[in-house]
């Protein structure tokens, strides 16, 4: 049974996040997935610690899977955790081109070898990104996110106004 390690900042974690995660567990027995800062994107709607949370919250009763917050480079978690692989989840060409370069460096720097997962095509189209601006202006979100994750959401924009028609 190998250990791999599923980074991302999972802001939140949603269905695809969840399809690959199971993938990786199926695969590998062993998945620790690490919310992380990434310093490329604005620092985030959620806290980590409120990340962790929400991920711990979607993926209920697997076995094989632990949710850790890291600072830090990815192959700096790869290594703490003992991890065999990183496994990256691909939607798109357009990952795969993000992710080699990633990958090959990783590899450079720690030995640790990354692995693609594909995630299902029905799921392919959902990120981040628009999980949060859907929620943020009163969309639903339901079939995109764990309900506890549609909940927190909900919660987060309570306060926010609908957007106004542009006359």
């Amino acid at each position: 049974m190998a250990k791999v390690l599923i980074p991302g900042s999972f802001d939140p974690l949603h269905n695809g996040h969840v399809d690959v995660i199971d993938q990786a567990l199926e695969l590998f027995g062993q998945v620790v997935v690490a919310v992380m800062h990434n310093p490329e994107k604005p620092s985030g709607l959620f806290l980590i610690d409120d990340r962790v949370e929400l991920a711990k919250a979607s993926l209920p009763g697997r076995r094989g899977i632990t949710v850790v917050a890291f600072p830090g480079l990815v192959v700096q978690a790869a290594e703490a955790v003992e991890a065999d692989f990183i496994v990256k989840g691909l939607r798109s060409a357009g990952d795969f081109e993000i992710e080699q370069q990633m990958a090959h460096n990783n590899h450079a720097v720690t030995g640790i070898r990354t692995v693609y997962i594909p995630c299902s095509p029905a799921l392919g189209y959902i990120s981040s990104r628009f999980v949060r601006e859907i929620s943020e202006h009163g969309g639903s979100i339901d079939h995109l996110v764990a309900p506890f994750v549609a909940e927190a959401l909900a919660r987060r924009y309570a306060h926010s106004p609908p957007d106004e028609e542009m006359s």
